[in-house]
């Protein structure tokens, strides 16, 4: 069914109406398209696993992780269960755990140094509040705390205590301009993204650790993340430019780039809620810095890299186009800093894009063209499913129907830890 949604240019009152009708036609056609997303158990994956679907076989940490939690909002945590124990029988002797597991194992490139992102505590959290089990993580408790702890041996800074990528391409924000990517950029930077998902992950292990009684564990924890959060206040805090910047950490200078990284602390109400509202107001909902016709870009646009490359090899385009996961994170900033209209725009305008590939492929793309909303990678639908449908990428666009859910029925998925 065709409902001819357009994403319309900006206008001053998002229409209800509208909304409604992307919410119905996603909630539709991701019924379908969530099956193309699952894989039964293979080989070392003994578990029901989840995929980005089209040309993906493999099981990615961040993919999955936010996939998993639309799951858990269908009432199917189990998923996110299996991505937990999945992961975790990938953890090796140190503590480091691959961010990506195969049918062979995990897939260990960079020469080991592709580390799984902050998300595993995070999602056994999620899944045990959904659930009301908490006791299944006891066997996995002391695992859980030796990759927390391999992390702050490996990418935490001695001298400020935040957190860095060990390179760029573990961040999953594959040529963000606010980090090292390429090879012969030996950079290392103090990162928003990364100290944020780590303080996530903290605050979820805290409170697992109290959940399962570990009292003194929950304190220890608690006092970290706490303190985390006020290091990168002080730290990548810019004062004058009412912003969070990434820090070199051989210059101790602010590397001032403003991009997809830059909002993730919101998604954590890491920012004082003052501080919070001058950002967004300063850079996010300007049409000179992150707002486009058709949603929130990646990068800004007044930034010197700033594109829309149709690129999805050997790196994906964080550089300008709109991502799904992208206005899915930036939603919760919104949401959680007392910008409504904001998220509602933001819903209309890629979930409008969503909806038009529902359309025009029964599918979605990875990323959009942020001024025109042409849909980007993958540019050729190479993949098919059994019966010969075009397979295109699904993963964590899913989580905009939650964003719809949210605006017209209170039902968020703000992945809040308490």
């Amino acid at each position: 069914m065709s409902l001819g949604i357009m994403p319309s240019v900006a206008t001053s009152q998002t229409s209800r109406e509208n909304l409604q009708k992307i919410h119905t036609r996603l909630s539709e056609g991701f019924t379908d398209l969530r099956k193309q997303v699952v894989k039964e158990p293979n080989g070392f994956i003994k578990y029901p696993y989840l995929i980005p679907a089209g040309f993906y076989s493999q099981l990615w940490d961040w993919d999955a992780f936010f996939m998993a939690n639309h799951f858990i909002s269908k009432g199917q945590p189990e998923y996110m269960k299996n991505w937990v124990l999945t992961f975790s029988q990938g953890i090796d002797d140190d503590g480091y755990v691959a961010g990506c597991m195969t049918k062979d194992g995990p897939r260990n490139v960079y020469s080991g140094r592709f580390a799984m992102k902050p998300f595993l505590s995070q999602g056994a959290y999620h899944y045990s509040k959904a659930t009301g089990d908490w006791e299944w993580l006891r066997p996995l408790y002391k695992s859980l705390n030796k990759v927390i702890d391999y992390r702050r041996k490996t990418q935490c800074d001695s001298i400020s205590g935040l957190y860095f990528w060990e390179i760029a391409m573990q961040s999953g924000a594959d040529n963000n301009p606010a980090l090292n990517y390429f090879k012969e950029d030996t950079r290392s930077f103090l990162s928003t993204d990364a100290t944020a998902f780590q303080y996530g992950e903290l605050k979820a292990q805290a409170a697992i650790a109290r959940k399962l009684g570990y009292e003194d564990d929950a304190k220890a924890l608690t006092s970290e993340a706490e303190n985390l959060k006020k290091a990168l206040n002080k730290i990548c805090w810019n004062e004058e430019d009412e912003c969070y910047y990434n820090i070199d950490r051989e210059t101790r200078e602010p590397y001032r780039r403003v991009g997809y990284s830059t909002f993730v602390p919101l998604m954590y109400n890491m920012a004082p809620m003052g501080n919070g509202q001058k950002m967004i107001k300063r850079y996010m909902l300007p049409e000179s810095e992150m707002k486009a016709p058709y949603g929130f870009r990646s990068l800004s646009k007044s930034d010197v890299d700033y594109n829309n490359k149709n690129i999805i090899v050997p790196f994906s385009n964080w550089q300008g186009p709109v991502w799904g996961i992208c206005n899915y994170i930036y939603s919760i900033g919104l949401h959680n800093y007392g910008f409504p209209e904001e998220v509602e725009w933001l819903a209309e305008k890629v979930g409008g894009l969503m909806a038009k590939d529902l359309d025009d492929y029964g599918t979605m793309h990875e990323t959009y063209h942020a001024d025109t909303g042409e849909p980007l990678a993958p540019s050729n639908f190479k993949y098919r499913t059994p019966d010969g449908r075009i397979q295109g990428f699904v993963s964590w666009n899913l989580c905009m129907e939650n964003v719809l859910d949210g605006i017209l029925n209170n039902n968020w998925m703000l992945l809040e830890i308490e």
